[in-house]
């Protein structure tokens, strides 16, 4: 159960369930003073002994002759700048006079079930008033006659807060929005690893750590998007704390363009958290009675560290931020041509692949890239989405029907953001990218960026989709972005409006999505941005799945998606077998461990199945039925990490029903040895009085001896290969299928 307590004697907020207790209350000076967050507490009226205060040297006071009340020392909710404050703050707004000083003070608050819809922006929901509880309270400030509203939304289950800020101007003055964040948090001390989630092209998502230290560190994009670089997503752990022991604070932000999530240590060890848009060039004009909406932010506390908090994201994100038809329903095994074919394809062609497939099981076949335009490379097309009937002389709508006559469904790519210079959009309209007066234009892929804070270039572009999607027999749309921004500006705008460019842009973005989405229901859509650019959780409102990667080696796909499982559900992770030598790598991996890796996700083949042998073939039909047999388990099953890619030669996950009586173990080595050590492994979420068959060693054992004397994962490897026993190599992997036996 949630509950919100307002305390009217001291003035203090409670939000608690099962987990949790968030406690915050209004200060001397009428600000908002944040007073607890962590494992739930018994609730009472009184909590004013938290707020500690006192007088220090060099520090400013709010009130004269009190030395001891200074907002630099005291834990806040939403922090300004400049007035006894030094540290960053988590609102500045400047006025027409210059100043960027504001006093919000406590006007009121309101409690209500469930939980509001934020307008025009991706956000958790609920389905009923009795899942969640908000809180909405209001601060004002007099001079500037700003409004803000801070949300507050606790779950009923899990250790979950979101949190989100409007922002009104009920002044007779516009002003400028120029640091809007949508969390701020001060902790009372600094004992923190934090964890980010780093990396860059093909390589997304790796797992960094470090202690906390006075001073700044933050994660952050510039770019437009989240980015291959930072995702949107942070850890603090206890130094004790591991995948299943000890305290855990996940922060998650549900947006996907310039972020911000940044940890200030000052140097009596507070440490303040704030996450939202990134302020760097960020300006929003906000005219009388206009509002401004910050996108949402998620914290979820965990005292069972990285794997409950990480469980905790997963039914949050897989059940209240996807949405619709497919929210709930296992992923259609597809095959994609495009390390196949690339450019190099033809009608013909693609049925003969997709024909293949289908005699292996597949269900979903995805034409990528090259369909559309005068597309015969990376260089023209883009922004005519109009099939190329040299290469499709029937159109999409005649090989959509002749894929769907084969017994499958109809998949298409679409890059709807992007333009070449040689296309007819472009020729017919130069104006419509984002480029700045007197400049030269910065290309990436020998592409330019529409500018989607135009509505009517996102209409252009929504007509053309729906066009396609209306008259063709499609079932899947791949959404691809392969650049980031550049030249950041909009026609369209003012001079005093360019620094909303980039937000505008987003929201463009989620408006085609959102028009898309409700036109076609039941149409799956699958984000992607050269892979994992922008692999976020506001792309998983809209598309319930991602293309995790551009990089499909299995081997480097460890680290890619054990790093992705920290915060997002594993049936949001799209995940290919492709051909050996990887395109990307160059390594030559077995087949059997290119599977085991990719049942962990989506599944699906990015390859010409008609290239394998028949023993491959053979491999690959029993891939594809085991998949279907259990691809609700691996999809929507408990994930837990066992041993991380990161730290060793071997990683395991697992993933367990929600019965608990049928579990998967992924088990992974990356080297081969010789005359290693036995060894065995520990797993988690079984029920200790029961029997598990484990199919892969031929034993019998129960639950609490798997969980605490562990399985037993040791090979030849161990020792000298004699005999008959099968030689293991590198790159080596195993699934472990376990089931409960009745009894």
């Amino acid at each position: 159960m949630a509950n919100i307590i307002f305390h009217s004697n001291t003035k203090t907020f409670h939000l608690y369930n099962h987990q949790i207790s968030y406690i915050m209350c209004v200060l001397e000076n009428g600000h908002l003073g944040q007073l607890y967050y962590g494992k739930k507490i018994h609730d009472k009226e009184d909590f004013s002994y938290l707020v500690e205060k006192c007088g220090r040297p060099m520090t400013s006071y709010v009130f004269e002759g009190d030395r001891t009340f200074s907002l630099e020392h005291i834990r806040q909710e939403y922090p300004v700048y400049g007035s006894t404050d030094y540290r960053h703050p988590a609102v500045e707004i400047l006025q027409e006079n210059g100043s960027r000083i504001s006093d919000f003070q406590y006007q009121c608050y309101e409690i209500c079930g469930g939980k509001p819809k934020l307008n025009g922006l991706p956000a958790t929901y609920t389905e009923s008033d009795d899942e969640a509880m908000t809180l909405c309270v209001v601060l004002y400030d007099k001079v500037t006659q700003m409004k803000v509203e801070l949300f507050y939304t606790i779950f009923e289950k899990g250790g979950v807060i979101t949190r989100s800020v409007k922002l009104y101007n009920e002044g007779t003055r516009p002003v400028h929005l120029l640091t809007a964040m949508s969390l701020s948090l001060d902790l009372p001390d600094k004992e923190y690893v934090w964890m980010q989630l780093s990396g860059a092209w093909s390589r997304e998502r790796h797992v960094k750590n470090r202690m906390l230290e006075p001073g700044i560190v933050a994660i952050d994009s510039m770019r437009g998007n989240s980015s291959h670089e930072h995702n949107p997503f942070m850890v603090l752990k206890r130094p004790n704390a591991d995948e299943n022991n000890g305290e855990v604070i996940g922060f998650s932000l549900i947006y996907s363009g310039n972020f911000r999530i940044q940890a200030e240590v000052d140097t009596h060890d507070v440490t303040r958290i704030t996450a939202g848009i990134n302020p760097a060039g960020f300006d929003w004009k906000l005219e009388p009675r206009e509002s401004f909406q910050t996108p949402e932010a998620v914290m979820v506390y965990s005292d069972t560290g990285l794997n409950g908090m990480s469980q905790t994201f997963h039914r949050l994100y897989r059940k209240r931020l996807a949405r619709g038809y497919w929210r709930d329903r296992p992923r259609p095994i597809l095959n994609n041509n495009w390390e196949a074919t690339y450019f190099d394809f033809t009608e013909d062609r693609l049925v003969e692949i997709a024909a293949k497939a289908k005699e292996c099981g597949v269900e979903l076949f995805v034409l990528d890239d090259g369909w559309f335009g005068e597309r015969n490379n990376d260089q023209a097309g883009l922004g005519d989405w109009i099939a190329n009937r040299e290469r499709l002389p029937r159109g999409i709508k005649g090989l959509s029907e002749r894929i769907e006559a084969l017994g499958m469904k109809f998949g298409l790519w679409f890059e709807p953001e992007m333009t070449n210079k040689d296309s007819d959009l472009y020729r017919a309209h130069p104006d419509w990218i984002l480029q700045t007066p007197e400049r030269s234009a910065s290309h990436g892929r020998y592409q330019y960026v529409l500018d989607f804070s135009r509505k009517e270039v996102v209409d252009c572009i929504y007509k053309m989709m729906y066009q396609i999607l209306s008259e063709s027999r499609i079932s899947y749309i791949k959404w691809d972005m392969n650049r980031s921004i550049t030249e950041c500006y909009s026609a369209a705008l003012p001079a005093d409006r360019q620094g909303e460019v980039f937000h505008r842009y987003i929201l463009g973005v989620y408006d085609l999505y959102e028009r898309l989405t409700s036109a076609f229901p039941q149409v799956l859509f699958e984000s992607c941005a050269s892979g994992g650019g922008r692999f976020d959780p506001g792309m998983l409102y809209y598309a319930p799945q991602g293309w995790a990667s551009d990089d499909s080696d299995a081997v480097e796909r460890l680290k890619i998606q054990y790093g992705t499982s920290m915060c997002y559900p594993i049936s949001s992770i799209g995940s290919h077998v492709s051909v050996t030598p990887n395109h990307q790598v160059f390594r030559n991996t077995p087949l059997h461990t290119r599977a085991n890796v990719a049942y962990f996700g989506t599944f699906g083949y990015e390859l010409d199945l008609n290239k394998l042998s028949e023993k491959e073939i053979g491999q690959v039909k029993e891939q594809i039925t085991f998949m279907k047999e259990y691809r609700e388990l691996f999809q929507f099953g408990t994930f837990y990490r066992l041993k991380s890619p990161f730290e060793g030669n071997e990683t395991v996950w697992m993933v367990v029903s929600e019965d608990q009586n049928t579990a998967i173990v992924g088990w992974y080595r990356v080297l081969n040895g010789v005359n290693m050590s036995y060894s065995r492994v520990q797993l988690k979420g079984l029920k200790a009085d029961t029997l598990y068959e484990n199919t892969q060693n031929n034993t019998e054992n129960y639950g609490d001896e798997l969980m605490n004397l562990g399985l037993i994962t040791t090979d030849v490897t161990s020792g000298e290969v004699v005999g008959d026993a099968v030689p293991c190599t590198d790159f080596e992997s195993r699934i472990y299928l376990l089931k409960a036996k009745e009894q």
